[in-house]
């Protein structure tokens, strides 16, 4: 995102980016979609999965909420469409029994999700917290940090001003939660990350998570980096204290 795309004066907020709201309840989408403009967002707004999915395939937006039970393409099936071939930030909308499916969402490679019904408030925090976070992967920051410099980790090479992650010399596409979670392991082989401080890396003070959040996130990383090396065990758990990174 370009400095070009953001509203002078208001410093850090990912202003301009489009978002796009697919939830079949006409009353969310108008409701969401003006709080979201009022807040300097530009909204896309689709019924089903499957009119997003259209949409999708001739535009990405920057980031997609999406209900999970939906007519014609449910929220699951979309953002399996949507992994096949983007990273985009995803955040799903949940009802509040639908522990399963978030459970089973964040392993499918959403980032974050938000029970039903929620505040609208809340929703726009958690918009603002992952396109900050993609934002900082992407490098777009003044200067350079020690986060934004390539890091080699035997096997591993992370470029993070180019989102890119090699496992052995082979690609691994990882989500911005997923990249953020790696570096912050692979920065320090041998040392613990309890879940509360891999909370505070992937999300901001004010997004309250879960434990088992970042271990769904953690779960998918795994399988990820298995697809380039089957016997990728670089990331150890500590039962009732948190994840290792062991240089291979």
């Amino acid at each position: 995102m370009s400095e070009q795309q953001r509203e002078p004066g208001r410093i850090g907020a990912p202003e301009m980016s489009k978002i796009a709201l697919v939830d079949d309840d006409r009353n969310i989408l108008t409701s969401v979609s003006m709080t979201l403009e009022a807040e300097g967002f530009e909204v896309e707004t689709y019924n089903d999965g499957q009119s997003a999915l259209d949409a999708f395939n001739k535009k990405m937006p920057d980031m997609a909420v999406l209900d999970i039970k939906m007519p014609r393409m449910d929220g699951m099936d979309l953002l399996q469409r949507l992994r096949m071939k983007s990273q985009m930030p995803v955040i799903f909308l949940t009802s509040k029994d639908d522990e399963i499916d978030e459970v089973l969402g964040l392993r499918m490679g959403a980032d974050d999700y938000v029970k039903k019904p929620f505040s609208q408030r809340l929703l726009v925090e958690r918009i603002r917290a992952l396109l900050r976070r993609q934002d900082a992967v992407a490098g777009d920051f003044e200067g350079e940090s020690p986060d934004s410099k390539v890091m080699e980790r035997g096997n591993l090479r992370m470029d993070p001003l180019r989102h890119s992650v090699s496992w052995k010399g082979r690609d691994v596409s990882l989500t911005v939660t997923e990249f953020l979670l790696l570096q912050a392991l692979a920065q320090r082989p041998g040392f613990v990350k309890s879940r509360d401080q891999l909370m505070d890396v992937a999300y901001d003070d004010q997004v309250y998570v879960d434990d088992r959040t970042i271990d769904s996130h953690i779960k998918r990383l795994r399988k990820k980096m298995r697809t380039a090396d089957d016997a990728f065990s670089a990331i150890e758990t500590l039962y009732g204290i948190g994840y290792r990174y062991n240089e291979e």
